[in-house]
């Protein structure tokens, strides 16, 4: 009997990058794909991903915090197991810091993904 494959989440809000399904597959997850912050924190009611992967989309018009990431992060603290692969914009990474200072993250990538970096990333995730 083989074990279960683990499940990767793919948050991808704004897109207008590659589809890294093949990358995710081959460090054997198995890929949800969801197109908002808040259709996946309405998912993470019964899923429990071990990676999630989703950008960090500065808005500079929230009052109290800098992006959705912020809510999901706010969800994810009842997954304690779950690792957080995040892609920005170098033009935001300043602005970056005001997550990491409260939520742990396994790996932030800047834009455009060095498909490298994302493979070793995902891999040390899906190694535990």
């Amino acid at each position: 009997m083989t074990a279960p494959a683990k499940t990767l989440l793919s948050i991808v809000e704004l897109g207008g990058y590659p589809d890294f399904r093949a990358i995710y597959e081959r460090a054997g997850f198995k890929v949800e794909t969801i197109n908002s912050v808040r259709k996946a924190i309405t998912a993470l009611r019964t899923m429990k991903p071990d990676v999630i992967v989703a950008e960090f989309n500065y808005q500079s018009d929230f009052r109290d915090r800098t992006s959705s990431l912020e809510s999901l992060l706010a969800t994810m603290q009842r997954l304690p197991d779950t690792k957080l692969i995040v892609f920005y914009e170098k033009e935001f990474e300043h602005q970056l810091p005001r997550v990491t200072s409260r939520f742990v993250l396994h790996a932030t990538l800047p834009f455009p993904i060095d498909e490298a970096k994302l493979e070793e990333a995902v891999r040390r995730a899906a190694a535990g």
